[in-house]
């Protein structure tokens, strides 16, 4: 059976070795029809603490690590802003 990837934005890197990575989906409502935006948090393990908040990750489906984390952060699509960064 293949492992579920998921892709999403790392929201938080405070934690060692762990990153907490927000996944949003789309969903129609079923009475009125609009789309809307569902998100969930995972917990995810980053062995090397080499992503940080702002991120986009894709998370790959483990074997539990602990007793919240059983995602592990598989590559990095794209480098966030990190709020030295951005000018004010």
């Amino acid at each position: 059976m293949p492992k579920r990837v998921l892709t999403g934005l790392v929201v938080s890197d405070k934690t060692d070795k762990t990153v907490v990575v927000r996944v949003e989906r789309k969903v129609k409502h079923p009475l009125y029809g609009k789309i809307i935006r569902r998100s969930k948090k995972y917990h995810a393990h980053d062995e090397g603490n080499a992503y940080h908040e702002g991120d986009t990750v894709r998370i790959e489906e483990t074997a539990p690590i602990s007793k919240l984390k059983t995602w592990k952060v598989v590559d990095r699509i794209e480098v966030g802003k990190t709020p030295e960064a951005v000018e004010v």
